[in-house]
């Protein structure tokens, strides 16, 4: 399944030819759930060796269109979690103090310390898909910065920082039905906001900007994973898939007890 999703380094991210509504082998939501479940079992056992290993971290990227369902991702996947390893930063416009650094300044500052696992609900993609389409920064800065995105992953990797980067593709129609979905429940119309629609204008030229984008940054160290979004059940089951193949890599281990117990013994 993984291979499927891999945006190979090298090669075009595909966004036109990749089934938003992929369903990746699941006849239905019931074997997902099961599959889920398990899944989430064994990350909770890799989670709390990493946590004791304290030695590596694992930082989860999300992208993806609004509605693509990057807040329901992590509530579901890192839900089971020992929170005192946990960690999710999310990315809004800059602020003034933000502006006065260099773009990656606020990103670097919120990365996973190690032994935990974060998340980032948008990222450091912000500055060259969102900043792009609104004008902010030109072609020729956003060619310069998929160079600084690659290198800085680089570096977090070689510093023990595994990065898995997930766009949630979803389609035009499925978002659709989510935006008025919310718009129609009091419990979540307080997510909708008018630029929402201005962003679905311009659907096309997003499309456009995320399939240069997750073609000139999916790398070898940090691969691009192009993840069926129109159903929740198949999203939170890959990524919860992404997570436990990340962590089963890095095989983290419980240290040693302290030699100097020796013998000890709790009275």
């Amino acid at each position: 399944m993984l291979d499927a999703l891999r945006v190979a380094p090298g090669a075009q991210a595909g966004l036109a030819r990749r089934d938003p509504a992929g369903r990746l082998g699941f006849g239905g939501k019931e074997a997902a759930q099961q599959a889920l479940d398990g899944l989430e079992a064994r990350l909770d056992e890799l989670h709390n060796r990493l946590w004791a290993e304290a030695t590596r971290a694992v930082l989860l990227v999300l992208q993806g269109m609004d509605a693509s369902g990057k807040d329901g991702a992590i509530r579901t996947v890192l839900a089971g979690l020992n929170p005192q390893g946990c960690s999710v930063a999310s990315f809004k416009a800059p602020t003034d103090a933000e502006l006065a650094q260099d773009y990656l300044w606020r990103v670097h500052a919120v990365t996973p310390a190690r032994g935990h696992v974060g998340a980032f609900n948008r990222s450091h993609y912000e500055d060259v898909v969102a900043a792009r389409a609104l004008g902010a920064v030109s072609p020729e800065q956003c060619r310069l910065r998929y160079r600084h995105l690659v290198d800085f992953e680089r570096m977090l990797v070689e510093e023990g920082t595994s990065v898995v980067k997930v766009f949630l593709h979803l389609s035009k129609d499925e978002q659709r039905e989510r935006l008025q979905a919310r718009l129609d429940d009091p419990a979540k119309s307080w997510k909708f906001k008018t630029g929402d629609l201005e962003v679905r204008a311009h659907w096309d030229e997003y499309h456009a900007l995320y399939e240069e984008v997750l073609t000139a940054t999916s790398s070898e160290h940090a691969p691009w994973f192009v993840v069926p979004a129109d159903h929740k059940w198949v999203r939170d089951v890959a990524v919860a898939t992404l997570l436990v193949d990340t962590l089963e890599r890095l095989d983290p281990r419980f240290p040693p007890a302290d030699p100097a117990l020796g013998d000890v013994r709790v009275e």
